[in-house]
């Protein structure tokens, strides 16, 4: 029988494909005549890159050639920028592809059939077990603490002669709240140091509370302690795919073998560098979108205090929810006049986390603020369904 003849439907992927979630991205903005429609549901910064990166982009011509595949001159800016060796950073498509490349390297399936065991706080970052299971290793969630929190005991307790690897998210995608020095040394301590620990920092520039932890110092004094930083959200890179992690020697001598070759394009790398080279510029763009966070958080009543998480956090980073279900239950399911702080300010995304349910806010630019209508006005954002719920695509 030929191919054409034998359809593909008898064609199976590994039986670990069917058993993962699905990673549910943002819904792209629906055009709405005589609006202006943006889209809310990816934690993205809603400011371009800084001029100078654009400049280097538009200047960039070797397309033709294959990017270095360690990103030599990225590598190089970075040690100087953090104060590490060069051959501690390994680059990667994101901080998603450089714990990709962690996973791939130090947790999966072992010769005699079992599966490693990957720890994190649940939920956090939805590509964690998406990520996990395809490493063919498996998911050990814990859950978060009522306010949202990572339980680092529970996590500490959790650990076995099988666990190889534990993710740290801070501050936490999606609740917000940041991991103390204090916390996450003392969790380091209580962890075998043949486990190794990830501290995972996509949101470190917006963290402004003086205890927080700086996983580059916790890698300085643990050798089993690898950071992942991103270019995507506070450089504004997140379309051209650039992160890193840096570790001890020990450990990036094997993450190089696992490396993805040509992760990083030559377009990504020179943003990258340019964006180091013009750092106050870029803090001057993270601190306005700090300072709109703190804004829009002042500005809510005084009877929302118990439902918006990030007024209960010590940190809050990008986002300020608000639970729904209590809104409903308090409110008689008329949510838009309680949101009337947003009308000058914030862009609303409705989200589900477990089985509640909460509107997300961040930042935006001034030509990016979406009402969220009160005393009986219909919001107009296009993903709204009428009661300033909006769809974020979960």
């Amino acid at each position: 029988m030929t191919s054409s003849e034998n359809p593909a439907g008898g064609i199976r992927p590994r039986p670990v494909v069917d058993l993962l979630p699905r990673y549910a991205a943002g819904k792209p903005p629906v055009p709405v005549e005589g609006l202006t429609s943006y889209k809310l549901s990816s934690n993205e910064n809603p400011l371009p890159p800084i001029p100078a990166v654009q400049q280097a982009i538009a200047a960039q011509t070797d397309f033709n050639r294959y990017p270095d595949p360690l990103s030599s001159r990225l590598r190089e800016a970075l040690a100087r920028f953090l104060d590490v060796p060069a051959e501690d950073i390994v680059t990667g498509a994101g901080s998603l592809g450089a714990l990709n490349q962690l996973l791939t390297t130090f947790a999966g399936q072992n010769d005699d059939g079992k599966a490693d065991e990957v720890i994190y706080a649940w939920r956090s970052f939805e590509a964690y077990p998406i990520c996990v299971g395809l490493a063919g290793a498996e998911s050990v969630r814990i859950p978060l603490t009522s306010d949202g929190r990572h339980d680092l005991d529970a996590m500490a307790a959790a650990v076995t002669a099988r666990t190889r690897m534990i993710l740290l998210c801070t501050p936490n995608n999606p609740t917000g709240p940041i991991l103390t020095a204090e916390e996450t040394e003392r969790f380091i301590h209580a962890v075998p140091a043949d486990v190794v620990v990830v501290i995972d920092e996509a949101y470190q520039e917006f963290v402004r509370a003086g205890d927080a932890v700086d996983g580059i110092a916790m890698y300085r004094k643990y050798p089993n302690v690898v950071v992942l930083r991103t270019f995507s959200k506070a450089h504004g890179l997140a379309g051209l795919r650039v992160g890193y992690s840096v570790s001890r020697p020990e450990l990036t001598q094997h993450l190089r073998v696992a490396a993805t070759p040509f992760a990083v394009s030559q377009i990504a790398e020179t943003a990258a560098v340019t964006s180091l080279e013009h750092f106050a510029d870029v803090v001057e763009r993270v601190q306005s979108l700090v300072d709109e966070r703190d804004r829009v958080t002042a500005g809510l009543p005084g009877r929302f205090a118990a439902i918006v998480h990030a007024l209960r956090h010590p940190e809050p980073s990008v986002l300020v929810e608000i639970d729904i279900r209590r809104v409903v239950q308090q409110r008689g399911r008329r949510p838009h006049g309680d949101l009337e702080p947003f009308r000058r300010g914030k862009q609303i995304g409705r989200h589900d986390r477990g089985r509640r349910r909460f509107l997300r806010a961040r930042q935006g630019g001034k030509g990016q603020r979406v009402k969220a209508g009160g005393g009986g006005e219909k919001c107009k954002d296009a993903g709204c369904d009428g009661f300033g719920m909006h769809d974020k695509g979960r």
